[in-house]
């Protein structure tokens, strides 16, 4: 098949498209709106390009630029007109692109030749497969997936919020090791004490009491209740003034981190009713559970789409650069920067959790951990991620349950 090659630069505003013939020369570009009536209008043009030159499929490529061209996308996959030839959809990853264009060192930096690079960048192939999921359900679990890694990390965030306003109110415990910092009981403690001194000559027996009650899962409240208090009482003190100021950044954060948790239940729930949908077997894998199986299924889509676990893996970019020169080859090297980073996160909180209640996962994360004496959880961690690769691969791709080894 020699096929019309269409390159399009996406924005939040227009597409701008390259029109290329199968030869590499140039047929025609112009600019639509992205919207509905744009596509259409796109969709058009190449069926008028492909009855001009009597041609039998086009090529379409654009890149991922976060939403913007989701809904171009569908309304092409959907055109009834283009649905007559046949058709390729790439969603290119941008830094693929970028490479590419860098063999063209003298061009410049516009939409028109952004688009023309795509569709040159198509012509000479080397994509082997349709990238693109045409499973409607992946992309809607995608939505709610993506949407609860924003929520987590907005939370993460606060909570370093927090643990900076905990060390100006109160030093001593956000310096302590055994004290967690945004600990339900460590809360609890801010809002009731308005000032250090307040906690730290506050009544053995009430303070042992509260923590009783706000922790409810430790062995001796009376010794954590002395250990908060010697914090306490070796913290710095703060004018009243800037106390004040602090206890009001704090309870602001609070409620932030307390909205934010709310957000990622629900979020949760949802995920686990659209999941229902796709059939997987992820969840036979103990401690993934249905959501970060449904934060991999999202990403992954179909798992036919990759020749083998290896390509998972670099999607995902849990993949190790190589630094050899002569006889020189370094031991230690980086993870690549570029990948999946829904996927990574979801893959690593999987294995995270994997670890503990798989004992084969138990023991490769151990060994990982010792192997050196820097970054040691997260070197093992990546690894066990990359590990768990192996399996979600073969798990899809073979349609089995897992068969956790024997103990």
């Amino acid at each position: 098949m020699n096929p019309l090659f269409v390159g399009i630069d996406v924005s939040s505003k227009n597409n701008v498209t390259y029109l290329m013939k199968p030869d590499g020369t140039k047929h025609s570009s112009f600019s639509v709106q992205n919207n509905l009536g744009g596509a259409k209008l796109m969709s058009e043009k190449i069926v008028s390009a492909l009855e001009a030159m009597q041609l039998s499929g086009v090529v379409i490529g654009l890149e991922a630029t976060s939403i913007y061209g989701d809904g171009l996308v569908c309304a092409l996959r959907e055109d009834g007109r283009l649905g007559r030839y046949q058709r390729k959809i790439h969603v290119l990853n941008p830094k693929q692109v970028k490479k590419f264009k860098d063999s063209y060192p003298d061009l410049p930096k516009n939409d028109w030749v952004d688009a023309f690079v795509i569709a040159d960048h198509l012509r000479f192939g080397r994509i082997g497969k349709e990238v693109y999921m045409d499973d409607h359900r992946y992309k809607s679990l995608q939505t709610l997936t993506r949407a609860r890694f924003d929520v987590v990390q907005n939370l993460t965030r606060e909570k370093q919020h927090f643990a900076n306003y905990l060390f100006l109110k109160c030093s001593g415990i956000a310096q302590d090791k055994d004290i967690a910092n945004s600990s339900a009981t460590t809360i609890a403690l801010m809002e009731r004490f308005e000032t250090v001194d307040e906690l730290a000559y506050a009544d053995l027996d009430e303070l042992t009491r509260f923590i009783d009650e706000t922790g409810r899962n430790f062995a001796d409240p009376a010794a954590k209740a002395k250990a908060i208090q010697a914090a306490a009482r070796n913290s710095y003190r703060l004018p009243v003034t800037v106390n004040n100021s602090v206890n009001q950044a704090m309870a602001v954060s609070i409620a932030t981190m307390r909205a934010l948790e709310k957000q990622i239940k629900v979020l949760d729930k949802a995920i686990e009713q659209q999941f229902q949908i796709i059939p997987n077997t992820l969840t036979s894998i103990p401690g993934t559970g249905k959501v970060y199986s449904a934060g991999i299924i999202a990403e992954i889509g179909d798992v036919h789409r990759f020749n083998s676990q290896a390509s998972v893996a670099k999607y995902a970019g849990l993949v190790w650069t190589q630094h050899q020169s002569g006889d020189f080859e370094a031991q230690h090297t980086k993870l690549i920067k570029s990948g999946n980073r829904y996927l990574r996160y979801y893959l690593l909180e999987a294995a995270n959790s994997v670890r503990r209640c798989d004992s084969e996962f138990r023991r490769y994360y151990d060994l990982k951990f010792k192997e050196v004496n820097q970054f040691q959880h997260k070197r093992a961690l990546a690894l066990t991620a990359r590990k768990l690769v192996r399996l979600v691969y073969r798990l899809l791709m073979d349609n089995r349950l897992y068969i956790p080894p024997e103990s």
